[in-house]
């Protein structure tokens, strides 16, 4: 199944609808059992299948409940969709050692997905940790 440019943002604009109310169930429509997601900022998670996507959602929203991804940009090529995002939450669990801080954090991260049959297969996403870091008083500010 061939799509169109426009369809395959109308996926990802899908895709973080669902992301955003919390719906891990939309994803079955959304991406591939045997996706799999890279980003060199959270080298250990994993996430190569739908169920580890699901379980990334549930453990994102453990720390950040009230997250909010708003898209600013999207451009697409092909089957590649390319998105400019804003995250914006509030950090009430654990982020690795740094605990909880009750501070919100707000930053843009990029993230280029690839659509085959209509769903996405794959996709690579990058943020700066330090920015996030200082936002939530983990770090010094500069």
């Amino acid at each position: 199944m061939t799509t169109t440019t426009e369809e395959n943002k109308a996926l990802i604009r899908r895709f973080f609808d669902a992301w955003n109310s919390r719906r891990p169930d939309v994803f079955d429509d959304l991406i591939a059992p045997d996706v799999v997601r890279h980003c060199e900022a959270t080298p250990a998670v994993e996430a190569r299948s739908l169920g580890q996507v699901k379980e990334f959602l549930r453990q994102d929203t453990l720390v950040f409940p009230d997250s909010v991804q708003t898209i600013k940009l999207l451009v697409a090529e092909g089957n590649l969709v390319a998105a400019w995002t804003t995250y914006e939450g509030t950090q009430r669990g654990p982020i690795g050692p740094f605990p909880p801080s009750g501070r919100k954090a707000k930053f843009d991260f990029g993230a280029v997905f690839r659509i085959e049959g209509g769903k996405i297969a794959e996709w690579w996403v990058t943020w700066d940790n330090m920015t996030i870091l200082r936002a939530l008083g983990h770090l010094p500010s500069r």
